[in-house]
């Protein structure tokens, strides 16, 4: 049976890996865990201009528990605003997230690594574009003014209402999303495929199993580790299903649909400047969030799978 080495003579046998990881874990200290405490505002009647300073301000503001909570809950915008979050999620659950495990499949058939390449920087390209230059270029081809409403009218028709319509919306955001981050959520699966020993297809090959066989008995187990951990994380995000691309096109079709969770904090929170209420909205979020991600883990480990992390 193994012993540990001593605390001391691991710092000094690890001392230049724990250099090279401070910047990064001062990175995570400083943006992510710190403003972590600002959540107590969600239990405070907090009011910025109580103080001189922004702490004497978080001392000034009353401690009123979980009122801005029921507040929130009796709140049916902020039910609107949760059911819009679910039902985008579930619906990109299904229409979104397995687009990118098919692409890279189909980049990693392409034989020819020139072309491989070329279609990679193609797909790629996308998400280096701001939500702001994606929802014009959606609103250039798809709107009441665009190539194809144009397209439509020149043929006699009428053309349908895309960029404005509540009832779509929801596909809209999602084909704008497919196009913007389909080829970014490639790349950690053609990593997975990567990995997969070729002596598997050849075998498998020799035995008599055609591409489809191939695909379902060797690549698609090749993946399924790499996808149930990034089906957990989804599931933890799930109710942030994004903020700028719903802000720029919450006029356009209205409230009622193009409301989420992150934008109602945003209006509620921010612009009336009832912090303490945008903070509870958030920290709700944030906790259904966890709760998600540890169930998720849970069933990963239930079915043989590691998950995000585990226990031995």
């Amino acid at each position: 049976m193994s012993t540990r080495s001593p605390l001391r003579a691991r710092l000094r046998r690890d001392w230049p890996l724990l250099v090279m990881v401070l910047p990064a874990a001062l990175l995570l200290l400083v943006f992510h865990y710190l403003p972590t405490l600002g959540n107590v505002v969600a239990f405070l009647d907090y009011n910025p201009y109580a103080g001189d300073t922004p702490l004497q301000a978080f001392l000034a503001s009353p401690w009123i528990g979980f009122g801005n909570f029921e507040v929130l809950f009796g709140d049916p915008a902020f039910w609107d605003a949760f059911w819009n979050t679910l039902s985008i999620t579930g619906f990109q659950l299904v229409f979104y997230f397995p687009l990118p495990i098919a692409l890279a499949i189909m980049l990693n058939s392409i034989l020819s690594a020139r072309l491989r390449a070329f279609v990679q920087s193609v797909v790629y390209l996308p998400h280096f574009f701001s939500w702001v230059l994606v929802v014009t270029f959606f609103v250039q081809m798809l709107g009441g003014a665009g190539l194809l409403a144009q397209t439509v009218r020149d043929a006699g028709f009428q053309p349908w209402d895309i960029m404005s319509n509540p009832d779509t919306f929801i596909v809209l955001v999602t084909a704008e999303t497919v196009w913007k981050d389909v080829g970014w959520g490639t790349i950690v699966f053609l990593a997975a495929l990567s990995t997969i020993d070729p002596h598997l297809y050849e075998a498998s090959a020799v035995d008599g199993a055609g591409r489809w066989r191939r695909l379902w008995h060797v690549t698609l187990p090749g993946l399924r580790s790499v996808i149930v951990l990034l089906l957990i994380l989804r599931l933890g995000d799930a109710l942030s299903v994004g903020f700028e691309q719903f802000l720029l096109q919450r006029d356009a079709v209205g409230r009622q649909a193009a409301e989420v969770l992150d934008t109602f904090v945003y209006h509620q929170g921010i612009t009336t400047g009832n912090y303490g209420y945008g903070a509870a909205a958030g920290l709700f979020k944030a906790v259904v969030g966890l709760v998600l991600i540890l169930a998720a883990n849970r069933f990963a480990h239930a079915i043989g799978e590691r998950g995000v992390y585990s226990r031995s």
